[in-house]
């Protein structure tokens, strides 16, 4: 695979569900793009979340404590 091939073209929001300890600081921090499920771990709501919401995201993953929270950005 190419470098070119490989470049991101979107916003996207991954979350690692076996790195989640619960602390709810995404829902707080974007609640349009996180919730919690019924043990209290993360549930991603959008994976490609609006640009309006962009430093919510970003903001809840600087706040995970777990680093549950991994933003892929296009280069600009």
């Amino acid at each position: 695979m190419s470098a070119e091939g490989s470049r991101v073209t979107v916003f996207r929001v991954h979350v690692d569900e076996d790195l989640c300890i619960g602390a709810g600081q995404c829902v707080l921090a974007a609640p349009a793009i996180f919730d919690q499920d019924e043990r209290g771990l993360v549930v991603l709501l959008d994976a490609t979340p609006p640009p309006a919401l962009h430093d919510a995201a970003r903001k809840a993953a600087k706040l995970c404590p777990a680093r549950a929270i991994a933003i892929e950005e296009p280069s600009p």
